[in-house]
């Protein structure tokens, strides 16, 4: 009978020093490929299509937002690999141990949807080279068996899927895929400065700038809450931030403006309608390259459904740490793909349900990622013991969820009201400040009460 097999599991525990291996090096190929994708490439055309941006908007949104993303992402990095917990378990001693559940089940949840988008467009980009050879569900069709590879490679766990996967195969050819879509697109010469007439009354000056960073910033941000789950195996906290930045920053800032060259093109020279959230794909298909640059991304896009999956399992484990990751990958795995349908017969794909859902990622995550460094850097500055993660936890942290709240607030406000100021640095910056503040406050609180109970 055929069986299948278990994954690595390191569980909720400490990774041994043994399996701290990872050093910048594979990290920067990690995280670089993870920055890389064709769900990338989606939110890159949405800054043409919905935004209504020139590719020189782009550019600077593209890499102001990736900067401050990126170095976002390597700060996170820092407190889990630390400790080498996965994510979520690392929030215990910030959040209480009860109080990291409600995060997780965020997080669980974002990551369902993120694997849904992933197999929408995977399906949408086979049915495209395929020439939509089965008709018009071929996507539908295509969508179960790249969930096929992507259990596959969550049952080998991240290690195999960094030394195995990436650095011997996938992203060199990524890389080169990638080059030659640049090359064919400054051949195609396409005018930094054209704002196509279908998508101009879309652009309203600075708060249109300033929501696409916000937009931007939402991608690296989507990644944080995983970022320990593989971090945890690396050599040093120093390497797992250098190798995280760097290789996530370049390739996000690469991909988004990329995508809106593909879109701009897809508008102004092939005549496309800037309604079609497939628009980008096709247009890689015309550059004269075939279809080969195509399929490479499709390829290397199975390891970022790959981390959506392994680390709905492992964020699983912080609520019951005694489940296996098998049936956990299994089954989210079939609700993304019920999702990913759900949204192709619904005609949804990755138009504007995508930018919403990314919003909503920046207004949830952000916040709390303000409270994490704030008290990793502020507050305890590093200073965690291994109990802190497991016994020693409180059950919850108010001071934590008091900051939380009203940065995640503020960031919705500014998003709904289209206010000219950006949401995520002032959100990130309220939750962070009022952290220290109510942490003081939480601290001067206690002192009584382990005086009053004989602590010395």
């Amino acid at each position: 009978m055929f069986r299948l097999r278990r994954p690595p599991e390191w569980g909720v525990d400490p990774v041994p020093e043994a399996l701290r291996v990872l050093g910048t090096f594979d990290l920067f190929v990690l995280w670089s490929s993870l920055g890389v994708g064709l769900l990338v490439l989606g939110a890159g055309a949405l800054l043409v299509t919905l935004l209504g941006l020139t590719l020189w908007e782009t550019v600077l949104v593209s890499l102001a937002g990736s900067i401050v993303g990126s170095a976002l992402l390597a700060g996170a990095a820092r407190h889990g690999s630390r400790a080498g917990v996965p994510t979520m378990v690392s929030l215990r001693p910030i959040l209480g141990r009860a109080g990291s559940y409600v995060p997780t089940a965020v997080n669980v949840v974002q990551l369902l949807g993120w694997t849904a988008f992933e197999l929408v467009v995977m399906g949408e980009a086979a049915a495209l080279l395929s020439g939509n050879a089965l008709g018009r569900w071929t996507g539908a069709i295509f969508v179960p068996l790249w969930g096929a590879l992507t259990v596959a490679l969550a049952l080998g766990g991240p290690l195999a899927v960094v030394r195995d996967w990436l650095e011997k195969f996938a992203i060199w050819l990524v890389y080169a895929s990638t080059a030659a879509i640049t090359i064919a697109l400054l051949v195609h010469g396409l005018n930094g400065n054209l704002r196509p007439p279908a998508v101009e009354a879309n652009f309203t000056g600075t708060p249109t700038l300033l929501l696409g960073i916000d937009l931007v910033v939402a991608m690296p941000i989507s990644w944080w809450p995983l970022i320990s789950d593989y971090n945890r195996f690396a050599r040093s906290s120093r390497g797992s931030a250098l190798g995280t930045g760097l290789g996530y920053a370049l390739a996000n800032t690469v991909f988004y403006i990329l995508g809106a060259g593909l879109a701009l093109l897809a508008i102004t020279a092939f005549g496309m309608n800037p309604a079609d959230p497939t628009a980008f794909l096709a247009a890689i298909g015309l550059l004269g390259l075939g279809l080969l640059p195509l399929l490479v991304i499709l390829v290397d896009e199975t390891d970022n459904a790959f981390a959506d999956v392994y680390s709905i399992a492992v964020s699983v484990q912080n609520l019951a740490p005694r489940r296996r990751q098998t049936g956990t990958i299994l089954a989210a795995t079939m609700i993304g793909t019920g999702a990913a349908w759900y949204l192709l017969a619904t005609g949804q794909g990755i138009g504007g349900a995508y930018e919403y859902f990314l919003l909503l990622i920046g207004g949830l995550f952000v916040p709390l990622l303000g409270v994490v460094i704030a008290d990793s850097f502020v507050v305890r500055r590093g200073r965690y013991a291994r109990d802190d993660f497991f016994e020693g936890a409180p059950r919850w942290r108010w001071s934590a969820f008091a900051s939380w709240i009203p940065g995640a607030a503020l960031y919705f406000i500014i998003v709904g009201f289209a206010l000219p100021v950006g949401a995520t640095l002032p959100s990130f910056a309220l939750a962070a400040g009022l952290h220290v503040v109510f942490s003081r406050v939480e601290s001067a609180l206690s002192r009584p009460t382990a005086t009053a109970s004989g602590d010395p």
